[in-house]
This record gives C-alpha cells, structure tokens and sequence, in this order.
C-alpha cells in the first residue's frame, strides 16, 4: 500500500508523515511533493491513495488532479474550505483542514479502506454507477463565499455579491459598494463554483452577477458596456467576440 503525500509546507510534511507511520505502520510513502511538478512525477510511481494539500508552491493541486484524471482516491487538506465543492467532483475519500486531527485521517483511512473492499463487489459497482449517472444530472455551485480581513471572517452569500474582479488580487464587489480582497488565485476558479445561470465571465477581468445588471450599451465595434444597478463598479466591457454569448445568456 502506497500513499503519496502533496504539501509544500515542511514542517506540515513532517507532521502528515509522523501521522501516517503511526495510523498504517506497514504503508509505503512517497513524498512529500512540494509542487505540481514533484506530484506529477511521484504519480507516476502508481500510489494507491494521495494525500493532498490543495495549495502547492507552484499552483493548485486540483487543477493537477483535473489534468491528469488519475483513477486514485484523495484525501484533501487544506486551511480553507472554499474549494471543498470542486475537490469533491473528483475522486475525493474526504476534505481536512488543516491542522489535520488524528482521530479525523484514521476515520478517513477507515472510509478509503471500506470503499476499496466495496470496489470488489460487482453489485456495488453497479449500486455506484447508478449514482454516479444520477448525480451528474445534477449540479453543485457555491452559494456563499467567504473573505478574510485581519483576524475577522466575513461570510457573503451570492445574492450580496455583484462580481468578481481580476487586477494583483481577486475581489468580491459586495452589493453596497465595498470591494474585498479573496484566497482566490484566478477567476479560473471562481468561475468553476459558480451557476452558469447567474454569472457570466464578461472578460478576463471580471464575472457579472445576473442580479445586478441594469442593462448594456453597444458601442460602434460591437463591443457591451454593462451598466449596474446601484453599485459602484469600474467599467465592464464584454468583446464583440462574447458579444453573441453574453446576449443569448442574458435572454
């Protein structure tokens, strides 16, 4: 038995590993990687189960995960729990903050073990194929996002939220005007978590919310300018390329 374990913080390593011997004495670990690139060369070695910090030196694990779509089940870690949607649509045994409890890995350990028994089992099999065709009928999106200032954390559900901005950071724009600064890397992200319905990428600076457009104006190129209701947002321009898509989206 193999566990690969993903974490760029050495003494967080040192710990998951200490905790890993003690837990399965008998297992095999490869690792640490401290980096995508690491991770993708220690996978290469065909760990049977991957231990996976979401935040790497290099960028986010589950963008790895997305890439390659290795058949093995992960076991997540991470201090923050806004990517829990998007890590469990892959092969997700469960998702720990950090600091990862003892007695929370031995319960995940329990939970890889019964489902690799199960794996066996040709009804199972069947039983999980069928939930599996019935849940990608459905779709999860993140309803709240939450925000970080100083020791204090703010909770902002999606109807409060009017976009979301690209410049050094990422933004939320809240809906009475204030701008917080996100964990966020990328609006790539974002973008994944959140109901097509709703939103729309504009351009790769910012994401609208439905809610609180007023209406737009075409310019002589083709090119939207989107007009807000009541809330102070820099200018927002849609490309005659998206020109098309965001019409069909907004009817």
């Amino acid at each position: 038995m193999r566990i690969l374990i993903l974490e760029d913080e050495p003494l967080v390593a040192t710990h998951l590993i200490k905790l890993v011997k003690e837990l399965e004495p008998a297992w095999q670990i490869l690792g640490p990687a401290a980096s995508l690139r690491e991770a993708t060369l220690l996978m290469q070695a065909g760990p049977d189960l991957i231990l996976a910090d979401i935040q790497l030196s290099d960028g986010i694990s589950l963008d790895l995960f997305h890439h390659l779509q290795p058949a093995i089940p992960v076991i997540f870690t991470t201090a923050y729990d806004q990517y829990a949607i998007r890590a469990f649509k892959i092969n997700s045994i469960d998702y720990l903050l950090k600091p990862v409890d003892p007695e929370e890995l031995a319960a995940a350990f329990r939970k890889y073990a019964l489902l690799r028994d199960k794996y066996a089992s040709p009804q199972f099999m069947g039983e999980i194929m069928q939930f599996v065709q019935n849940q990608q009928q459905k779709q999860l999106f993140k309803e709240t996002f939450t925000v970080h200032s100083g020791k204090n954390v703010y909770m902002f559900p999606l109807s409060e939220i009017a976009g979301f901005s690209k410049s050094e950071v990422i933004y939320l724009h809240h809906a009475d005007g204030r701008q917080w600064i996100t964990d966020f890397r990328s609006l790539d992200e974002i973008e994944e978590l959140l109901d097509p319905v709703q939103c729309f990428r504009a351009n790769r600076q910012f994401i609208v919310n439905r809610a609180y457009l007023a209406g737009f104006k075409t310019d002589d190129t083709s090119r939207l300018t989107l007009h807000f209701k009541a809330v102070n947002l820099p200018a927002v321009m849609v490309s005659k390329d998206k020109a098309a898509a965001f019409r069909a989206w907004l009817s």
